[in-house]
C-alpha cells in the first residue's frame, strides 16, 4: 500500500510503519538502558562503601553520625553509619503525610466526582491542582513560619514540648501538598467507572452512598492504589520540606513530636562539602540510595499484588 506526502510524494507504508517502530523500540531501549545505568551505578559505589563498612552495622545499626575526618589525624576519623534511624524518620515523616493527604485527596476526590456540579467542579479542581504547581521551597517556608510557630503555641497552651522542628510539622506540610496528586488521580479513576454499574446499582435499591462505598470505590480500587503509590514516593523522595521543617538529626524516636531526618536529605548532606569521593562518608550516600530503591521495590511488588487481586475480581 502507498501513502502521500505533503509534497505529494508516494511514499510506502509498510516501510514507513518499520521505521517508525525501529525508532519506539528504540526510544524503550534508551529508557531501560538509563535505568539499568542508574541502579549499576549505585550498586557499584554501594558496594565500596560495605568493603570499608559491614553490611550488619548499616542495616541494623541504630546510630548514625557519618562524620568522618578529611585526614587520618583529625578527631572524628570514624564514625557510625547505622541507617535505622534515617529510615524511621523517613516513614514517620511520609505515614503522617498520608494520614493528611489520602483521606483529604480521596474524599475531595468523591465530592467533586459524584457529588458537585459541573460548574462547582471546573472552579475547584483547577484551584485544587495549584497546590501541585507550588514548589516544595515554599511549603518548606510555610512550614518554618507559619505552621511550626502555630503548633508550637498550641503545644504550650495543650502542656506538650513540641520542637522547633519535628516530624509533625513536616509530615503536615507535606500532605497538604501531596493532596493534589491523590485527588487528581482518584477523581479520574472514579469517572473511569462506567456508567453501568452505578445504574445497575440504583436498580437494586441501593443509595447514591452505597453505590459509591460497594461499587464505585471497589471498581476504582487499583488507580487509587496507584495514586496512593505515587503519593508515597513523592513524600519519601521530598527533600526541601524537611531540610526547613524537620532538620538534620537522626534520632531514632516514635515521637513526631521531635526533630528527625530522611533519607534523601541525608544523601544531600553527604554529598555536599569538601569530602574526598571515596571515603566513607561520601560512599554512604549511595548505600542509603540503594536501600531506599529496595524498600520502594518491595512496596511496588505489594501494592501491585493487591491491584492485581482486585482487578481480577472486578473486571
Amino acid at each position: 500500500m502507498m501513502t502521500f506526502c505533503g509534497s505529494g510524494i508516494k511514499v510506502p507504508r509498510k516501510p514507513v510503519e518499520k521505521v517508525i517502530r525501529c525508532l519506539l523500540a528504540a526510544c524503550a531501549f534508551v529508557a531501560v538502558l538509563t535505568t539499568v545505568g542508574i541502579v549499576l551505578s549505585v550498586v557499584f559505589e554501594a558496594l565500596h562503601f560495605f568493603h570499608k563498612v559491614p553490611l550488619s552495622d548499616f542495616v541494623l545499626g541504630l546510630k548514625w553520625s557519618p562524620q568522618t575526618a578529611i585526614r587520618v589525624d583529625q578527631v572524628g576519623s570514624s564514625g557510625a553509619f547505622g541507617a535505622v534511624p534515617v529510615f524511621a524518620g523517613t516513614l514517620m515523616i511520609a505515614m503522617i503525610a498520608m494520614l493528611v493527604s489520602v483521606p483529604l485527596g480521596l474524599m475531595s476526590a468523591i465530592f467533586l466526582s459524584e457529588y458537585a456540579t459541573r460548574r462547582f467542579r471546573a472552579v475547584v479542581k483547577p484551584l485544587l491542582e495549584i497546590l501541585a504547581g507550588i514548589p516544595t521551597v515554599v511549603y518548606g517556608f510555610f512550614a518554618a513560619l507559619t505552621v511550626a510557630p502555630m503548633l508550637r503555641g498550641l503545644g504550650r497552651f495543650l502542656g506538650l514540648d513540641i520542637a522547633s522542628e519535628s516530624a509533625l510539622v513536616a509530615g503536615l506540610v507535606m500532605g497538604v501538598m501531596i493532596i493534589p496528586f491523590i485527588s487528581s488521580i482518584a477523581d479520574d479513576v472514579i469517572n473511569a467507572v462506567p456508567q453501568s454499574l452505578r445504574e445497575g446499582s440504583y436498580g437494586l435499591g441501593a443509595t447514591h452512598s452505597e453505590t459509591i462505598r460497594k461499587v464505585v470505590l471497589p471498581a476504582a480500587l487499583p488507580g487509587i492504589v496507584s495514586g496512593i503509590l505515587l503519593a508515597v514516593s513523592r513524600a519519601v523522595g521530598e527533600t526541601m520540606i524537611v531540610v526547613m521543617a524537620a532538620g538534620l538529626s537522626a534520632n531514632l524516636t516514635a515521637n513526631p513530636l521531635e526533630a528527625v531526618t530522611t533519607v534523601t536529605v541525608q544523601i544531600v548532606t553527604l554529598l555536599v562539602g569538601d569530602q574526598e569521593f571515596d571515603s566513607a562518608k561520601t560512599l554512604a550516600a549511595f548505600a542509603l540510595g540503594l536501600l531506599l530503591f529496595i524498600v520502594t521495590l518491595i512496596l511496588n511488588i505489594v501494592a501491585l499484588q493487591i491491584v492485581k487481586k482486585y482487578r481480577e475480581q472486578y473486571d
